[in-house]
């Protein structure tokens, strides 16, 4: 017959357990009831764009047609499917959507992780939520400001022997990659800040690892860059390579080492 004490520590063993699978479970409801909750703020600026998408697609449309200008052809776009308008201001609508719930997607993302985080570690969520919409927003603006219009100047340009018929629905997904996929690149400094934030790179890593870092940068930046020429890669390039150098500032600052020998000085 087992003893006391061995059953009282079956006991513990089987009630942590319990709690231990009870708290992941509860993890999943609250990250289920975020997702819900971002999903119904992106539907909400849906709706509010949807309103306006005439204006929004005009405004998207102005690198494109600016780049017809200067090359002296028909400023026009067109389709070759009925529904090829409709589509594209459903596209339209929910990359305005995505940059008006931004804020609001964010603190979702917050709420999620601020409960794994210490007391002092919460203080970052202003400046979390701040340098991250910035960031979303300077990448989209970059982009529609600086990339697209070297882009379209310099392909248009090149095939000026042709007459373009250039569709709205290859015109919107050519711009949706861009703004979105830039807006998604600014956000590197914030993905080093948790990845610091737990330990998993120090600024000592990226900086002994720069060469090979840059390497990556410019390598995406010809993936992901419209054209073949030199000059707009590096137009994708300088902005990555900047932030980068920002990251590790960013991972110096809140590596636990630092934080560490931080409140140790401070007793």
């Amino acid at each position: 017959m087992p003893d006391l004490e061995t059953v009282a520590t079956a006991a513990r063993e089987k009630l942590t357990e319990k709690m231990s699978a009870m708290s992941f479970l509860e993890h999943l409801e609250e990250l289920r009831k975020r997702i819900i909750w971002s999903v119904v703020g992106v539907v909400v600026a849906f709706a509010l764009c949807w309103n306006y998408h005439n204006e929004v697609y005009g405004f998207m449309q102005a690198p494109v047609i600016q780049a017809l200008r200067n090359n002296h052809m028909d400023q026009k776009l067109v389709y070759l499917n009925p529904t090829e308008p409709f589509n594209m201001y459903l596209k339209v609508s929910l990359i305005a959507a995505l940059f008006v719930a931004s804020p609001w997607v964010l603190f979702q993302v917050w709420g999620f992780i601020a409960p794994g985080l210490y007391k002092n570690e919460r203080r970052y969520v202003l400046p979390f939520m701040f340098s991250t919409v910035l960031l979303f927003i300077a990448g989209g603006a970059f982009g529609y400001k600086m990339v697209y219009p070297a882009a379209l100047d310099f392909l248009i340009n090149y095939g000026k022997q042709f007459q373009p018929m250039i569709t709205i629905s290859e015109y919107t997904d050519l711009f949706m990659t861009i703004i979105i996929g830039l807006g998604v690149v600014f956000e590197m400094p914030i993905l080093v800040f948790f990845l610091a934030l737990m330990g998993v790179v120090s600024a000592k890593w990226m900086w002994n690892n720069l060469r090979y870092s840059i390497l990556v940068i410019f390598i995406i930046a010809a993936i992901v860059t419209p054209t073949t020429d030199i000059m707009n890669m590096c137009i994708f390039a300088a902005p990555m390579v900047g932030l980068y150098f920002l990251s590790i500032g960013v991972a110096w600052m809140v590596h636990p080492t630092r934080r560490k020998r931080k409140e140790v000085g401070s007793a």
